[in-house]
């Protein structure tokens, strides 16, 4: 997508993103601090607006984080507790922090914000450099579903019709040959105006996520439909993956 780069989507989509985005599952909150170590601590990476790290940090978790967006972080700091977690501004591709973590987890298939297999590589390199031994990297991301594509490799879906004035919609364009998906959400107010808020990923499957982390040193762990520990199967849309590093 012609014009995005990687502070894109935090510059664009920080003011509306918890309206669109609100609060956490407590399943997730609950997950993420049993395995957050003694005394707990964690790392995340791309923070964002702290919708997990802050009720992550209301839980006794001492929480850090990477972000690449100083407008996203600068709507955590604006949250009840957010000023109190430490950020480095950075591509969190390179996890560029001191020392390790007993947790590291990237949530909400933030994976895929990384546009090129080689830095999802990447990712899991610096992530198994920052673990320490036993520590666990936890992290949640759609299963690719290509039936959503036409033949022609593009997507239209109405996300809302809220009034005869106001609606959503998402336009999305799918390259083979590269896994990317380049997508507009475009919301329209009763006034006449309109937000076009750009996405671009990069996604991965399962097995070819499991092989990145197998060339970090990471082992798989456990693999759940979700954060509540459903079972992954043939019909999940989505996968909790947790990867181990070995003591």
């Amino acid at each position: 997508m012609e014009g995005y780069d990687e502070r894109t989507y935090g510059r664009i989509w920080a003011d509306v993103y918890d309206e669109i985005f609100p609060g956490v599952d407590d399943a997730v909150i609950d997950l993420l601090a049993r395995h957050a170590g003694e005394p707990p601590r964690a790392l995340e990476l791309a923070i964002g607006t702290g919708r997990v790290a802050v009720p992550l940090r209301e839980r006794g978790v001492a929480v850090s984080g990477i972000d690449i967006s100083e407008e996203m972080v600068a709507r955590m700091r604006a949250k009840p507790g957010g000023e109190a977690i430490p950020v480095v501004i950075g591509n969190f591709r390179d996890v560029p922090v001191e020392g390790a973590f007993p947790l590291v987890y990237l949530a909400f298939n933030t994976l895929f914000g990384l546009l090129t297999q080689e830095e999802q590589v990447e990712c899991f390199a610096n992530v198994a450099r920052h673990l320490e031994p036993g520590g666990r990297f936890i992290i949640d991301c759609f299963v690719p579903d290509l039936r959503r594509f036409n033949t022609d490799n593009t997507r239209m879906e109405v996300s809302s019709l809220k009034s005869a004035g106001e609606h959503s919609f998402e336009m999305s364009v799918y390259e083979p040959q590269t896994q990317r998906i380049s997508s507009h959400l475009v919301r329209r107010s009763a006034d006449g105006s309109s937000l076009v808020l750009p996405v671009e990923i990069r996604f991965a499957w399962p097995s070819e996520i499991d092989l990145m982390a197998r060339l970090a040193g990471l082992d798989l762990e456990d693999r759940f439909g979700w954060y509540d520990l459903r079972p992954f199967n043939g019909g999940s849309p989505a996968h909790m993956s947790i990867y181990r590093k070995p003591a």
